[in-house]
């Protein structure tokens, strides 16, 4: 059994949630990570699935409900001092995080647990 820092979620390709969600959210949304799925409008790149994955481990740490109010929290706080919502998505550092290791094959391997609290709104 892998160990719980290299579990991916499942992926579903080709999915209309990110379509869905894009209407509502303030950038255009390619792919989303919820709980153990990670839904996506096209086919996923290797690329994307690490970023995904990250947020799946950034939920794993915050037993899922901990992760999505202190990524909203973060996001409204980003809100508030850019008032971009696009700016404010970037700027969340649950995204620093993703985007900095998702370029990295082994990112998940070195990650270290709670990465994201080094990262400043």
């Amino acid at each position: 059994m892998k160990k719980i820092k290299l579990w991916e979620p499942v992926y579903i390709e080709n999915s209309r949630l990110p379509i869905w969600l894009s209407k509502i959210a303030p950038i255009k949304i390619w792919a989303v990570s919820f709980a153990f799925w990670v839904w996506c409008r096209g086919e996923l790149s290797d690329k994307t699935k690490r970023h995904e994955t990250v947020h799946y481990q950034q939920q794993l740490e915050l037993l899922f409900l901990g992760q999505w109010i202190c990524y909203g929290i973060c996001w409204l706080i980003g809100f508030a001092k850019y008032r971009d919502g696009a700016k404010a998505y970037r700027q969340n550092p649950f995204e620093q995080e993703a985007y900095e290791l998702d370029d990295f094959e082994d990112g998940l391997a070195t990650r270290k647990r709670y990465g994201w609290i080094k990262y400043k709104i």
